[in-house]
């Protein structure tokens, strides 16, 4: 009687088709993740910044002239998002755009002096909120 060893087609074929099967599910769900791990960037550096927008305001009476090098409100230096501050004497806005070389594009967060945390933009299949900083599809906060 004759051994056979190693795998049939059939064999290999329906494992080939599993591992397509797997990466069809795990793909999309890996680059969500790793989505939601760059956004957590944009909601740090805006909550940070506001406590040190708030600290100006208590040491100047005005916001104007905070966001600057060499003050105690510095714009942050993110590697996934650019940020942008417009100021007024008693408002304030920080902007925190998504870089588009790191796969960001079409993210934008706000956050302004009475502490409206806002999604102004999201790219297509992800859902905006006007409310909160959105930090998965659907719109959840």
């Amino acid at each position: 009687m004759k051994l056979v060893r190693g795998f049939s087609l059939i064999e290999l074929m329906i494992v080939v088709a599993i591992i397509g099967i797997l990466s069809q599910i795990a793909l999309p769900q890996y680059r969500d993740y790793v989505t939601r791990g760059k956004i957590s960037e944009a909601v740090a550096e805006l909550s940070t910044m506001r406590g040190k927008l708030e600290q100006y305001f208590l040491d100047n009476r005005t916001y104007v002239g905070a966001c600057a090098a060499g003050t105690v409100a510095p714009l942050p230096a993110g590697k996934y998002f650019t940020y942008a501050c417009t100021l007024g004497a008693t408002t304030y806005t920080v902007t925190a755009t998504g870089a588009a070389a790191e796969g960001m594009s079409g993210f934008t967060y706000t956050i302004n002096d009475t502490n409206v945390r806002a999604t102004t933009s999201v790219p297509a299949g992800w859902t905006a909120n006007a409310t909160c900083w959105v930090t998965r599809k659907g719109g959840s906060c």
